[in-house]
């Protein structure tokens, strides 16, 4: 891809994009600029992925066809309103703050703009990540296929529209904590039974990394798959049945309402 990339903000989800985006040879470090508001942070960067990584935002938003901004929600309006005069006319603007909405990034820059709003995962961090994009109606079809190839080098992606975005988070951005209290549990399961607790926790992480590969590369429903390990009269089918009884399913159902709730009263606490 012949674009220069750059990162307003340099934490761990920009540092695993930049880290995915190297290692799969699809743009060079001479192309990405990152900026970080510590020394501490721009030497480390640095000498990790061979990077130029400045002080200075402006710089970054000079160089970059592409823009990602890396920060927390909170300083997204100080940001952009230090680089909104710098920008190139053509560069796509990428956010991947939760509740930063297509227009609040179009308002905040005053002019028509090319904007990407994106949710990732922490999983990005072992190129395994989730990323939902959302294009606004200045960027083309190729420049949205070009964002896309960016975000695949960490994982995956999908596109909603936006009035889905913000049931996201308790699907895609929050649900990794639901996995590792699952696979937590499982291992304590295993300790009780006498498993040592190193392997009982690769026992269950390694259960729960197959299933979702079977549920992904083979496209049956997940039902179906559940079948084909319950026997009848077998252990599993017990198992079941006990989560069914417990409300497993149930359980999941409720966090995700509650987990969208509060990031729907969040955004309207962040725009009052």
């Amino acid at each position: 891809m012949e674009k220069t990339i750059g990162f307003i903000g340099a934490g761990k989800m920009a540092q695993a994009m930049i880290e995915g985006i190297l290692n799969s040879n699809l743009i060079g470090p001479e192309n990405i600029l990152a900026s970080a508001a510590t020394e501490k942070t721009r030497n480390s960067i640095n000498q990790k992925y061979n990077l130029h990584v400045t002080p200075f935002n402006k710089e970054v938003a000079k160089f970059a066809d592409i823009l990602i901004i890396a920060v927390k929600p909170s300083i997204h309006k100080e940001i952009i309103a230090e680089i909104r005069n710098d920008m190139n006319a053509n560069s796509i603007v990428v956010t991947i703050a939760a509740g930063i909405t297509l227009a609040d990034v179009e308002k905040l820059f005053g002019y028509p703009v090319k904007v990407v709003r994106t949710m990732p995962n922490t999983p990005a961090l072992v190129g395994e990540g989730m990323t939902v994009l959302c294009p606004n109606h200045y960027i083309s079809e190729t420049e949205v296929e070009n964002v896309e190839q960016l975000l695949n080098t960490f994982g995956k992606s999908e596109r909603l529209p936006e009035e889905l975005m913000d049931a996201v988070p308790a699907i895609s951005g929050s649900s990794p904590a639901y996995v590792y209290m699952l696979i937590e549990a499982l291992a304590d399961g295993g300790v009780r039974q006498g498993i040592p607790r190193d392997q009982a926790y690769r026992l269950g992480a390694q259960a729960v990394l197959g299933a979702a590969r079977m549920v992904l590369e083979t496209e049956k429903h997940p039902g179906e798959l559940k079948d084909h390990v319950c026997t009848p009269g077998g252990a599993t089918i017990e198992a079941v049945s006990v989560l069914e009884e417990k409300r497993f399913r149930g359980a999941i159902l409720s966090a995700m309402d509650s987990c969208t709730k509060k990031v729907k009263s969040l955004l309207d606490v962040s725009k009052q």
